[in-house]
């Protein structure tokens, strides 16, 4: 483990190897799942605002159970999370002309309709936080349906940490993510 200011980070983040392979896996991420991603409390209301702009992009499906909780529910760790189709898919996800799942809200960002790119916890993805009173673990979260991610990032020999460097950096800032590699670097240079 690595501590930067109040984050405490697993070394898989440096270790492990990660690329999203969308030609692969699709985007099953956005449709398989027990809850909807994790949203941080201001998030919830950026969404609530958002919602008239991407209103065109969602499913009939997506759109009622919106219609009839919102965009969001508190899951069973007490913690807001996005709504969800049939128990597994965000209600922000939309299938492109080629298969592949991806979020209204990203597409409403990418199109110049926002400035909010989607939720932090979409944007990190593999990797969750968990919030404790004096610091934030920063974790890498092995999923199966990632695997395809995996084999990509090792073949590219692309660490977690250099795949997620626009997130992180969203999340913790550029100080914070120059820190990061600082203790790549010292950590490689020990071996």
């Amino acid at each position: 483990m690595l501590r930067i200011d109040d984050t405490i980070i697993s070394l898989e983040l440096l270790d492990e190897h990660f690329v999203c392979d969308l030609g692969s896996c699709k985007g099953i991420c956005c449709i398989e799942g027990d809850d909807g991603a994790p949203l941080e409390d201001a998030e919830v209301k950026i969404i609530e605002d958002l919602l008239p702009k991407i209103w065109d992009d969602l499913t009939e499906t997506s759109k009622e159970v919106i219609r009839k909780q919102g965009v969001s529910y508190i899951d069973d760790d007490g913690e807001p999370v996005t709504s969800i189709v049939n128990g597994a898919e965000c209600v922000f996800t939309y299938t492109d002309e080629a298969g592949v799942c991806k979020c209204a809200i990203e597409k409403a960002y990418r199109e110049g309709k926002t400035d909010f790119y989607k939720p932090i916890s979409c944007h990190l993805y593999p990797v969750r936080l968990q919030k404790y009173n004096e610091f934030t673990a920063v974790n890498y979260h092995r999923w199966d349906v990632c695997n395809c991610a995996r084999t990509l990032g090792g073949k590219l020999s692309t660490p977690i940490y250099r795949f997620l460097r626009e997130p992180l950096i969203r999340r913790f800032g550029e100080a914070w993510y120059e820190q990061l590699e600082i203790a790549d670097a010292e950590l490689k240079n020990r071996k």
